[in-house]
């Protein structure tokens, strides 16, 4: 997401799917062991079952956390995570923390509804990725994916939104072998969830310098954009011009979580992540053209397996290139977007952009929806994203 040095060393992603289940996962009912059943030794066992119940637990805790945003008048589901004991639980500090998550979801619930949106349902399922063991901790990589159903509000909704998410679950046992989920942390490089109660962490680094092969004058600055409605009218041809926006939105929604293997992924890279060269990449197959030159030139754009401008895969260096070769205009507000073009956040406001969003859908009503990778993401309203950090700075681009 942040701006970065681009790298020669080449990843594939891999996007595990709800289809790919653990071979752990077999054993489907909950073990039913009582508080006190357990009397091991030092070591706890830590074998299929166990690890079946750990998968479990982790799909209680987000489907509760999912469940938190479902429009349900009068009354909060019952929190699944809530009926697992003895061997297998959430300590006293994660129930209590997770009961705070889930009020802050549950206020992210009402500001949605704020902004005109609702969830009629939801759909949750966690799958096993590996357990590492090491005495009486075991951390327990998972893949999250979620589906959401939107409510028809105004009428022209999208059917679903979904995203898939990477955690770390770390589990504690005491010395009767009885394992406690004492923690848990987003693998990938930002969290973007909608059920991701909080904010994103976001490095605190000093807005990236253009670099001296650039003018000075290759660098403008984009306004912020207005997150109210409603917005001025802002039209946009879809047909007809230069660009083919339904293409740009076909090949994001191709590969929102099928990654293009034709392209290198920036996941798990630390400051970075894929989200700018994933839209850059469908800027591309809508008829955005190569500039080549030098990686670090702002002024170049470029990308393929092999090698990526800055520009291509930067957040910052993107917005530079955009708006200096007038590929792209600044947008005064959010609510103008349309299928292809670009919106880019600053959750901390510090100057220094953090992630790039393209959008694939606009609702008859004027709400655009976005798609992304990191936390991988289809069809997100930008309502959503305002109701989630109304605190960011916004940046929105015309293509």
């Amino acid at each position: 997401m942040k701006s970065r040095k681009l790298r020669r060393t080449r990843r594939r992603a891999t996007v595990i799917t709800a289809a790919a289940v653990s071979a752990v996962a077999g054993a489907a009912m909950l073990p039913v062991w009582s508080a006190g059943a357990s009397t091991e030794a030092a070591r706890p066992e830590v074998d299929a079952r166990t690890k079946a119940t750990f998968q479990q637990l982790a799909d209680a805790v987000f489907t509760d956390r999912t469940n938190a945003l479902v429009d349900r008048p009068g009354k909060r589901k019952k929190q699944i995570s809530d009926g697992f004991s003895g061997r297998v639980a959430l300590s006293s500090g994660t129930a209590r923390a997770e009961g705070k998550a889930l009020d802050r979801l549950t206020d992210r619930r009402a500001r949605l509804a704020r902004h005109g949106e609702k969830y009629s349902k939801a759909d949750t399922k966690v799958t096993l990725d590996r357990t590492r063991v090491n005495g009486r901790k075991a951390v327990v990589a998972v893949t999250e994916t979620t589906t959401l159903t939107y409510k028809k509000v105004r009428g022209d909704e999208p059917r679903t939104t979904g995203f898939q998410s990477q955690h770390e679950l770390t589990f504690q046992a005491d010395r009767r072998g009885q394992w406690r989920l004492t923690g848990i942390r987003e693998a990938a490089d930002d969290q973007l969830a909608v059920n991701q109660p909080d904010a994103p962490t976001v490095e605190t680094t000093p807005s990236p310098t253009p670099s001296t092969k650039a003018a000075a004058n290759t660098t403008p600055s984009s306004p912020r954009a207005e997150i109210t409605r409603p917005a001025p009218a802002a039209p946009k041809n879809l047909t007809g011009g230069e660009y083919d926006y339904k293409a740009m939105a076909a090949y994001a929604e191709k590969h929102w979580r099928d990654y293009n293997p034709d392209y290198p992924s920036f996941d798990g890279r630390g400051a970075g992540g894929d989200c700018t060269n994933f839209v850059s990449q469908a800027l591309k197959a809508g008829g955005w053209k190569h500039v080549p030159g030098y990686v670090y030139d702002y002024t170049r754009w470029f990308g393929n397996n092999e090698i990526q401008s800055h520009s291509f895969v930067g957040v910052n260096e993107w917005s530079w290139f955009a708006l200096n070769s007038e590929r792209a205009t600044s947008l005064a507000n959010v609510y103008q977007m349309d299928v292809g073009d670009v919106l880019q956040v600053d959750f901390d406001r510090d100057g220094s952009k953090d992630h790039t969003m393209i959008v694939t859908h606009r609702s008859a009503q004027g709400v655009p929806y976005l798609t992304y990778h990191s936390t991988n993401t289809l069809r997100r309203s930008v309502a959503s994203i305002i109701a989630s950090y109304p605190n960011a700075a916004y940046y929105a681009y015309r293509t």
